[in-house]
């Protein structure tokens, strides 16, 4: 509903695993069925969205693509798709749109984006991406208007990223133009597969500010910027309690009470089989949870 005014549904595309084919026909029943491409299995978002521009170009030779992953939270559409219509604006001269959105606290489970000189209103070079920082470079960079967060979130014509990809991944390029075997594409994000390189030898990439009340609820630690909070700023839901907590996340999905007692800044999630506990600023290391069930063979967890 986010963007239907700028995309409706039959210029909707979703790119997903096997596993998610019957939740994704249920948040979009009016998604045509040659629309949903299923991955045989998961190569990250290279060669996914590789995927999307071969099957969007079939249909319209000048097809405009917007990436937009599904486990975002946008607090103001209206900016949301202003940022958009912009950046799909943007993006017909060949550059490679991202959005940046701008920090609000000193992150550092996120990538960020150094801009540069102003290419267009409102539209900038991409100077850099820049790795996930240490808490202190997190701090000098949520005080400097030249950085924002890195959301994966991009536009461009279909034929321009196509293109990006046969420079800098030509044996993805070559399996996705040429019917190979998805599964022995390489698996890379579109970041460091073409956007990164792409920024420092074409440099076709540009960004356009946002500031639409952006959240990545992937992260058990923004659910506070998308939950109501008590009077101390703490997440909690579910079966569950805080006492003399300050922003805490506390999520009980299984049928015991979890209670919290004089903790700080910590996600504590309870799955019913299993309990996750994490200090916020390293929610993001979750994913090694995640691999070191995977190396177990414990994916029954996850």
């Amino acid at each position: 509903a986010r963007v239907a005014p700028l995309c409706p549904s039959e210029r909707t595309w979703v790119v997903c695993g096997k596993d998610h084919v019957e939740g994704v026909r249920a948040a979009l029943p009016d998604l045509p069925v040659a629309h949903l491409i299923v991955e045989s299995v998961a190569r990250n978002t290279a060669p996914a969205i590789g995927l999307a521009c071969v099957h969007a170009l079939r249909e319209d030779r000048a097809a405009t693509l917007m990436v937009l992953p599904s486990d975002h939270h946008v607090g103001r559409p209206d900016a949301f798709r202003d940022a958009l219509a912009l950046a799909a604006g943007a993006c017909q001269n060949g550059d490679l749109l991202t959005l940046g959105i701008k920090p609000t606290r000193p992150e550092t489970g996120y990538g960020y984006l150094r801009r540069g000189a102003e290419k267009a209103p409102g539209v900038f070079a991409v100077e850099a991406f820049v790795e996930k920082p240490d808490a202190a470079t997190a701090g000098r960079y949520l005080q400097d208007p030249s950085y924002s967060w890195n959301a994966g979130i991009f536009v461009f014509r279909a034929d321009a990223m196509l293109d990006a990809l046969q420079r800098h991944l030509p044996k993805v390029h070559e399996g996705l133009t040429r019917g190979g075997d998805f599964a022995a594409l390489q698996s890379i994000s579109i970041d460091y597969g073409v956007m990164e390189p792409e920024s420092q030898t074409t440099h076709r990439i540009a960004l356009v500010p946002g500031d639409f009340g952006w959240s990545d609820v992937g992260s058990f630690a923004a659910l506070p910027e998308v939950r109501a909070l008590d009077a101390r700023g703490n997440a909690v839901s579910g079966d569950a309690i805080a006492v003399d907590c300050d922003g805490c996340v506390v999520l009980s999905e299984g049928k015991r009470l979890v209670a919290a007692v004089g903790v700080r800044d910590l996600c504590i999630v309870d799955a019913g089989d299993a309990l996750l506990v994490v200090p916020r600023e390293r929610a993001q290391d979750v994913r090694a949870v995640v691999d070191s069930l995977k190396s177990q063979g414990r994916s029954d967890k996850l």
